[in-house]
Parts: structure tokens; sequence; C-alpha cells
């Protein structure tokens, strides 16, 4: 027998994201409405248009929460909906140039932005911890991958996945694949992980394509629940996806304006803080700026800048990892890398295009082929620029040996499908949060 979970009714779910759906209207179209009435006399005027500027609002506002929970979880409502809300007052800002009608002045469209604001973050951080978000889970397969899933789930803090079953569907029970169009239409998951890709199992699931499940196999599960893509369940076919046809842009023009910009007003608002730091370097013997060899786009080397952490000649025979405690680190040194503002030179870097604000850490070259023998796929972060920060080191901090770099190629390579300007803006917030709160020790 299928060893299946307690039935979970469905009724106040359904409910309940028929609410979550009608409140992510409400909070906009309520504030619109408030303000479109002091321009119109009519209420049907009123309604009109602030239905419009509403619709208007909700898509920038939709496309900023669209994203895997994953994603979301890594973003926070607050910044997904900061996205939003800005991107809802582009758009409207341009409807109201275009229909005099709306007849908002820019005060007005400053102070509805943050209302919806902070109506929208405070809906969805309600809708994210509620029923309406949970998602229902049956493993096809006796796959270990499966049970890994399971045990991943159940550590998982506030999960919001529920498996309602596990069905082995090999050669040696094939009374369970038989009754998989039963367990399907009893448990209705939300989605269905196929551990294996036999024929029968695709047949018994076409049965009941109608019953609004997904398929998916273990690697985008993972991405989709965990944010990451264990190297172990990638192949040659995986990348295909990061080129697809149907992925979503966010193209080389997108991201270095985003780069331009953030490394300018970083190095504005530290610039006082340059000539302090440069300062307390100097109190050691050695350059101030320390310049090294890293591997960029595509395999190729650049000279990377930072402040000087360690001793003068510090690799007397050659390249070798950075260790926790390192000796060859100076006191200086010990707080820069903790507060990581020894890496601020590396805004420099992004400027002449040869780093990202946010990507995978860029490695030494004298480590290549170590790193290429001991981490299947490794290369392959190259095909983005590195970065300052990136979705690997929030998650990870800094590696000191192969180990540790295979377990953050998982991210790296999650990164490089799932990129985009909302998750680049909280990659920067997670950043920023976890330096002012300590935890960004390496």
């Amino acid at each position: 027998m299928p060893r299946l979970g307690l039935r979970v009714p469905r009724l106040g779910r359904g409910a309940a994201q028929v609410i979550a759906s009608g409140g992510r209207v409400a909070v906009v179209w309520l504030p619109a409405f408030g303000f479109s009435a002091g321009h119109h006399d009519s209420t049907l005027e009123t309604f009109v248009f602030s239905t419009i500027v509403t619709i208007a609002w909700t898509l920038g506002l939709r496309g900023a929460f669209s994203a895997a929970r994953s994603t979301l979880l890594a973003v926070g409502v607050w910044v997904a909906a900061a996205v939003g809300a800005a991107t809802g007052l582009v758009v409207v800002s341009a409807l109201n140039a275009w229909l005099p009608w709306i007849a908002f002045t820019p005060v007005e469209l400053l102070e509805l932005t943050a209302i919806i604001f902070l109506l929208s973050a405070v809906w969805e951080s309600v809708t994210l911890a509620s029923v309406a978000a949970e998602q229902r889970v049956l493993i096809v397969g006796a796959d270990p991958t499966g049970a890994e899933i399971v045990e991943q789930l159940t550590e998982m803090h506030d999960s919001p996945f529920e498996v309602v079953g596990i069905v082995i569907d090999d050669e040696l029970h094939p009374g369970q694949l038989a009754r998989l169009p039963e367990i399907v239409r009893l448990h209705q998951p939300d989605l269905v992980v196929l551990t294996n890709h036999r024929p029968e199992t695709f047949e018994a699931l076409l049965d009941v394509a109608g019953a609004g499940f997904k398929v998916v196999g273990p690697p985008a599960f993972y991405e989709h629940a965990f944010g990451r893509v264990p190297v172990r369940l990638v192949n040659q076919s995986w990348f295909m996806s990061v080129l697809h046809l149907y992925r979503q842009p966010y193209t080389r023009v997108a991201k270095r304006v985003f780069d331009v910009l953030v490394a300018t007003v970083g190095l504005l608002l530290t610039a006082p803080l340059l000539p302090l730091l440069a300062l307390a370097v100097s109190r050691t013997p050695g350059p101030i700026i320390f310049r090294q060899l890293r591997l960029g786009e595509g395999g190729a080397t650049f000279t990377i800048f930072k402040f000087r952490t360690m001793l003068q000649d510090a690799e007397p025979v050659g390249a070798v990892w950075a260790s926790v405690g390192d000796a060859r680190i100076t006191r200086v040194g010990v707080l820069m890398r903790r507060t990581r503002l020894d890496e601020l030179p590396q805004l420099v870097n992004v400027l002449r295009g040869e780093m990202s604000i946010v990507g995978p850490r860029p490695e030494r070259p004298e480590f290549m082929q170590e790193l290429k023998e001991a981490v299947p796929f490794w290369s392959r972060r190259h095909l983005v620029k590195p970065g300052i920060t990136g979705w690997a080191q929030v998650h990870r901090g800094y590696t000191a040996d192969a180990d540790g770099t295979a377990e953050k190629l998982a991210y790296d390579l999650w990164y490089l499908r799932h990129r985009s300007l909302v998750l680049d803006l909280a990659i920067c917030v997670k950043t920023v949060t976890t330096l002012l709160t300590g935890t960004g020790a390496r």
C-alpha cells in the first residue's frame, strides 16, 4: 500500500485562496478609489478611473510576487512589495500623463504609492503564512531522492508544503501504480514529483490530467522549494533551461544599468569612509589596494581590487585556500573581512564591466583545475559575470575548499536560471541585513 498521510479538507484552503486574491485587488482599489474621489464628482467616473489605476498597479505587483516560493522567501514581501509598487507608479504616471481625467498630482502619486506598498506588504505577509499558500505534494517513485525530499521538507521551518503520500511505481509494486489515478483524485495534490520517468507513470497521470496538478522532477522541485539545485541531480540537458525560448528575460542592458547605478551610488555613499580604510590598511607593510587575478565571465581573467587584509607576501610558496582564523590576516583585516569593507574597491571592477553587483563569487585561476575535477559543472558558473555578492553567498557565506564550493554551486546554478532584477535587489538587501546583524563573517 502507498504510504499516505491523512487527507486535509480543501474547502478552507480554497476559500482562503479566493480571499487572498480578492485582498490583492482590494489593497490597490480602495486607496485608488479614495484618491480618485477627490477629482471626480460622479461616482461612476471615480469607479472607472480607480479601476484603470488598479489594473495597472495590480499588474506591477503581480509581477513582483509571481516568483517561486523559494525566491519570494529570499526576497521578502517588503522588497517585492516595494518593487511592485514602484513598477505600478511608473505605469500609472504614464497613464496620468496620457489620460488627464485621472488627474493625480505628483504628491498624490507618491502618497498612493506609499499606501499601496504598505498595504500590499502586510497583506502578502498574511497570505504567505496562511493556508492559502500551502501546496500539497505527492511523490511518485522508489528513488531515494523522494525520501530525501520528505526529510528536508520536514526539517524546513514553517514549511508551506504538505506531503500527502509516496507512491512506489517500480515493477515490484504494480498495484500501487494502478491506483495512482485514484490517489490523485482522492488527495488532489498541487505538485506531483516524479523521481523517475517511466512511461507507465505518465500514462497513469494523463488519465487524471484534469485534476489541476503540475508535474515536476526532483531538480525542479528543489529549485521551487529550496532555492538550490543539487549538483548530483544536474545533467547537460538541465542547462537547456538557461537558454530556453520561454525563459523570463533579464537582458544584459538591464543588468548593466542596475550594476552601474548601484556601484555609483555605493561609491558616493562610502566616499568619506575610503580614506579612513586606506589609512587603517597602511599601518601594516604592504600595498593599500590588493590586486589579484580572478576568473570572470566566460572564464576570462581580470584583476580584482580589494583593500589588503593579509600580511605582505602572504603566499611565499604559491596559492593556498584561506581558512577560518587564518594567521596571515591582519587585525584590521579581520574587521574588514567581517564587515566586507575590504570589497568596496570592487565597485570599480563593476564600473569597468568586469564584475556585477550580484553573481557567483569569482575564484582564482590557480584553483580552476582542482575545482573542475572535484565539482561537476563548476565552470558553468562562468556563463554570467561574477558578483560582489550573490545567491550562494547570502545562503552559505564564503568557502575555503572544494567541498564548500560544491555546496555553493547548487545555489549558483539556481541563480543562473532564475536571475532577475527583483532577485538582484533582494540579494542586495539580504547582504546589507546580514552585515548589520553581524552574521557576515567569513
